[in-house]
């Protein structure tokens, strides 16, 4: 228990890593990951300590104390870090899944969580492992990807794409970094349009790790890529999280919109 003493606990958690204990630090996401920048560069990554830093309501949970409170850049701000491993569960169950993996993980680990309660939209049917990417839906017009608590918008619209006769696959990536190259690869070459999805600003998070990677990838045949997100502000309007994910189209809605236009499926009107 260390108050609001973010950077210091930084400090006290490298010691014990270098000690050889495990240290686990939790505290809500803006002030683990903005605050704590430094210490967790030069304390942790450089030295590529075993520390688990959790960042408690990552994204927009704390949407009713405004945008000081808000984490739409943590993911960016760790990944800019070497030695680094992000996590970013979808629900409460793989959050168990993933926890037994931390522990005999080499180097420090971030995990953004949510706020809790969130539904279950995963199964012990996929299994987790850190560094994987997890195949959940089979598809191969679209390749939706996604990571945390996008996965469940995704999972709708891929519903609604399947009345409309596109065959829409998910890729769900827990682990943000590394970034599982070979099996986003893997399935981006079956589709033709690939849609990102996360409640992170769109500069550096989950859709930047996938733009660079198909720019490098040299497809014979181009793919149609989208990015969705939150562009490139400070949420400025207090609320829920769910109102500000609509604002700004973190929905089930928006994908199927989105994929519509960019296969050119037409909207067609019942009179």
């Amino acid at each position: 228990m260390e108050g609001i003493s973010e950077q210091n606990v930084i400090g006290m958690a490298a010691g014990l890593a270098i000690e050889g204990k495990i240290p686990y630090v939790n505290t809500i996401a803006t002030f683990l990951t903005r605050r704590c920048f430094e210490q967790i560069a030069v304390d942790l990554c450089l030295h590529n300590l075993n520390v688990r830093l959790i960042g408690n309501g990552g994204g927009m949970v704390y949407a009713p104390l405004g945008p000081t409170h808000l984490a739409t850049e943590d993911i960016a701000l760790m990944r800019s870090l070497p030695n680094v491993t992000i996590i970013a569960p979808a629900d409460a169950d793989e959050m168990r899944r993933l926890m037994p993996q931390t522990v005999d993980h080499e180097g420090p680990v971030y995990i953004r969580l949510a706020k809790g309660y969130d539904p279950i939209v995963t199964n012990d049917q996929v299994p987790f492992e850190i560094g994987k990417g997890l195949h959940m839906r089979d598809g191969s017009d679209v390749l939706l990807v996604t990571t945390g608590v996008t996965l469940g918008p995704a999972q709708e619209a891929a519903e609604q794409l399947s009345d409309l006769n596109i065959d829409c696959g998910i890729l769900h990536m827990p682990t943000i970094k590394p970034f599982d190259t070979e099996t986003f690869l893997d399935l981006s070459s079956m589709a033709r349009t690939i849609v990102t999805v996360e409640e992170h600003t769109l500069m550096g998070g989950l859709g930047s790790a996938a733009a660079e990677v198909i720019a490098e990838a040299n497809f014979y045949t181009p793919k149609k890529f989208k990015r969705i997100g939150i562009p490139d502000v400070f949420p400025d309007e207090y609320g829920s999280q769910a109102s500000l994910m609509e604002k700004y189209g973190i929905s089930a809605g928006k994908i199927v919109s989105d994929v519509r236009e960019m296969m050119e499926v037409p909207i067609v009107s019942v009179v």
